[in-house]
């Protein structure tokens, strides 16, 4: 992800204001055990300069919780990370050995299920916090959305996407279809969707 790519989306209003950018630990000593090719000040430094050539910009993380060798310190310099980027959304999985892998050849899972598994769930309740808080800043707020399907919850409801690939749940206008582009006042939210109604 170099600085040409992120000044290529802040130019282009075809190219959406959200970047997938899996971390999956925040800990600089698990990431080289993971042969992520960089560590917690490099992936750092990128959010920065996304933060700064792109201020609307959405993004999201992958997480590994209960990677070999984690220790609780490990585990706070991942919730700390979170913290600090405070991410749109994102992707959490407790580590599982998968034959063939390098880890999986190399690496003694050593780390208990249970503290995996709470691990996790502390990660995703920070996620949730933070997912709001992203959320929130929407409320009020006018934006195009690209209708994909009727909502699940409701046949007279429409599921879109904003431009920040945030799922908006709003009623549906009358001779309106998927593929659509429709400008919805978003009014409402929770940690996952928003919600709102069309101008």
């Amino acid at each position: 992800m170099t600085e040409d790519v992120l000044h290529t989306i802040a130019s282009y209003s075809n190219v959406c204001p959200y970047i997938h950018l899996p971390v999956q630990s925040g800990s600089s000593k698990i990431l080289k055990a993971m042969n992520r090719g960089y560590d917690r000040e490099q992936y750092i430094d990128l959010i920065d300069k996304i933060r700064a050539i792109i201020p609307n910009c959405a993004i999201s993380q992958d997480i590994i919780s209960g990677f070999p060798g984690e220790t609780e310190k490990d585990h706070d310099d991942t919730l700390s990370l979170m913290e600090y980027v405070k991410y749109d959304f994102g992707y959490m999985f407790k580590y599982s050995e998968r034959p063939g892998t390098p880890a999986a050849k190399k690496l003694l899972d050593d780390v208990d299920d249970s503290v995996k598994t709470r691990r996790l769930n502390e990660i995703i309740a920070l996620q949730n916090q933070h997912s709001m808080y992203r959320h929130q800043q929407h409320l009020n707020r006018e934006e195009e959305v690209l209708i994909e399907h009727t909502s699940k919850k409701s046949v007279d409801h429409w599921l879109g996407r904003n431009e920040q690939n945030t799922a908006v749940i709003f009623p549906k206008p009358e001779h309106s279809k998927s593929g659509d582009l429709v400008h919805i006042k978003i009014t409402d939210c929770n940690s996952a969707t928003l919600f709102g109604e069309v101008i």
